[in-house]
């Protein structure tokens, strides 16, 4: 019954041959499969090496962080990681040495893995080594066996003969899985801990929404240090018994030709992936694409339009945030409504729009609850006391937003990016929709400037679309007949691209310094 409330229950039930995991052409020389008995194979094998490097069991609650790039080695050390009752903490791999160092420091990290013939040079190495954490390396040799560790500049471990690929490993529903760190969007990294319950009941949640079965198979091009590529796109389909295929990153000229030989029938990515494959060549053939999910920031409804048009196939957005484990609400599968411009309807969680005083309002906070939510910070009292009502522990998400007649929540942008240009609060995310409309446009971002005289102004950034021509003036122009005088940006910057995080999302104070200077 415990493992029904853990990442182990993916491993429950008669999978048969089904495959869990498939590597892809351009992540490794070999293709490799994994069926549900060979990856729990592997978390024992993992546990035996790790032991051995550690130099005895590993006490429940350790945290081992890692520094790996997307793949199977990256997903096997999570899942062997809390199969053993320990802690993952992965890491952006592009990180710098002392972004590597908070991270490390913060969740008290007993051990750092990184890919097999890692430098010393490398950031990450150099952070580890300068707070006197043991690094490790990770490989794969089918030759030898599968997963191989080692000490950093050493050989790999040799596990202990007798293997026991089905012994079962025990974790609790109320052990810490993941630790992540939100993004910092309005301030400093805050630590989230995810248990087992949470994330199993996560899993849950999105395999009910896109009623993943068996015949499903996941391409991931999210990234697995991220809680969208992690449990949205791949622990889900794990937990329905589906499979998923992970590739090494995200590449346009490689996206179709392996989601095709691949047999995949879905994926999940933000709005910037789905708006690079737009501008790439679609195959002339399509592939059975069951539907494709769209989340971790807002997708404009004419992009949402563009691919149903071009990929035949339903675009559902969803909504989710690390606190959550991930997924809040997602619109629903045909024959349902999905709609253009909201974030679907609440999926596995209780939703209400609250105001600053906590009591229900029709335009407010977004507020959740529900099991799949982590109970608090990470020794962040401060952070904790803001994030949650104090007596009905609703969790405020920070957004603003409403739900309309037909139970579908719609954001309006969050609550701390509002501009409020002489007391009128603008939407950016009103403004970046129609910014997208406008001709020649391919993506748009608006954000708050210091002014004098409003205490804030509108400004936006656009790239064009590939050979486009657009200009400031264009633009404004554009704008001014399609909003309120006084929302229309007082400047428009034209760019090639757009500053980004790790994962593709935009934040729009880094826009702002980024195009306007500091604010």
């Amino acid at each position: 019954m415990t493992e029904l409330h853990t990442i182990a229950s993916i491993f429950t039930g008669d999978h048969g041959p089904n495959p869990a995991v498939l590597t892809t052409a351009s992540s490794h020389p070999q293709s490799i499969t994994l069926a549900y008995a060979d990856l729990k194979g592997q978390c024992e094998r993992f546990k035996q090496q790790s032991a051995a490097l550690f130099g005895s069991e590993i006490p429940p609650g350790t945290v081992l962080s890692s520094f790996l790039p997307n793949g199977l080695n990256c997903l096997l050390v999570f899942l062997a990681t809390t199969m053993q009752r320990s802690v993952a903490a992965p890491l952006n791999p592009g990180m710098k040495q002392g972004e590597v160092e908070f991270y490390l420091e913060d969740a008290n990290s007993k051990a750092f893995i990184v890919p097999e013939h890692t430098s010393e040079d490398n950031e990450g190495v150099k952070a580890a080594q300068k707070l006197g954490i043991p690094v490790w390396t990770v490989g794969w040799s089918t030759d030898a066996g599968g997963v191989q560790l080692a000490a950093l500049g050493s050989p790999p471990v040799d596990p202990p003969e007798h293997k026991h690929p089905n012994v079962v490993v025990g974790p609790k529903p109320d052990d810490i899985a993941l630790l992540l760190h939100t993004s910092g969007t309005t301030g400093r990294p805050k630590a989230v801990p995810l248990t087992h319950a949470n994330i199993a009941r996560s899993m849950l949640n999105i395999a009910k929404t896109y009623e993943l079965s068996k015949d499903d198979r996941s391409f991931v091009v999210m990234p697995l240090f991220h809680v969208h590529g992690l449990i949205g796109a791949t622990l889900s389909s794990l937990y329905a018994g589906g499979s998923v295929v992970v590739p090494a990153r995200f590449s346009a000229s490689h996206f179709w030709p392996e989601f095709i030989a691949s047999g995949s029938n879905w994926y999940s990515a933000v709005p910037t992936i789905h708006q690079i494959l737009l501008r790439h060549d679609i195959p002339a053939e399509l592939p059975n694409i069951r539907f494709i999910r769209s989340c971790s920031s807002a997708l404009a409804p004419v992009v949402l339009a563009e691919l149903e048009a071009v990929l035949k196939a339903p675009v559902l957005e969803a909504y989710a945030m690390t606190e959550a484990a991930h997924q809040m609400c997602s619109n629903p599968l045909p024959p349902a409504e999905h709609k253009p411009g909201s974030v679907g309807i609440p999926q596995g969680v209780e939703l209400a729009i609250l105001d600053d005083d906590g009591n229900l309002a029709s335009l407010g906070e977004v507020c959740i609850r529900g099991p799949n939510v982590t109970s608090g910070y990470l020794n962040n009292p401060e952070a904790n006391a803001k994030s949650f009502t104090e007596e009905t522990r609703w969790f405020r998400t920070g957004d603003q937003g409403y739900i309309d007649d037909g139970g579908y929540v719609i954001l309006t942008g969050r609550i701390k990016e509002l501009i409020n240009r002489g007391g009128e609060k603008i939407s950016p995310l009103e403004l970046d929709a129609v910014l997208a409309k406008c001709p020649g446009v391919a993506e748009a971002v608006s954000f708050a400037v210091t002014d004098e005289m409003y205490g804030q102004e509108v400004n936006a950034a656009v790239v064009p679309k590939q050979g486009a021509e657009v200009t400031e003036e264009q633009v404004r122009a554009f704008m001014e007949g399609a909003v309120a005088k006084f929302k229309v940006p007082k400047r428009v910057f034209v760019a090639a691209e757009l500053p980004r995080t790790a994962t593709g999302k935009i934040q729009r104070r880094v826009v702002a310094e980024h195009f306007a200077g500091p604010q």
